[in-house]
């Protein structure tokens, strides 16, 4: 009979995630009123959460968009010098290929 519970309770959760919406770039950059490119370098960086399909297409889901959301949250009354480090360095704006090659060590 336990197991019996078991497999209902594995059921429910299963139906759970099959709430899951799935959003191709363009789709989430509509739905959370930013530009496509802003979502693929976050996601290609490794700053945003994503999966990869097939070949490197690059889908979000509707957890992941709520997460890119809080990630990207500025609470009142925060200065830059209370962001963390790694909010820190995505802050630096670079232009241009020349500013990357600054930035690697010289041989």
């Amino acid at each position: 009979m336990a197991a019996r519970m078991d497999l209902r309770n594995l059921h429910f959760s299963l139906e759970d995630a099959v709430d899951i919406e799935f959003f191709e770039p363009a789709e989430a950059a509509a739905l959370m009123r930013c530009t496509e490119s802003w979502l693929r370098d976050g996601a290609t960086s490794g700053r945003f959460p994503h999966a990869c399909w097939g070949k490197g297409k690059i889908i979000f889901t509707s957890e992941h968009i709520l997460e890119i959301a809080k990630l990207s949250e500025i609470l009142p009354g925060k200065t830059s010098s209370q962001l963390p480090e790694s909010q820190l360095l995505n802050k630096q704006r670079l232009i241009g290929t020349r500013s990357k090659a600054r930035l690697s060590p010289v041989s």
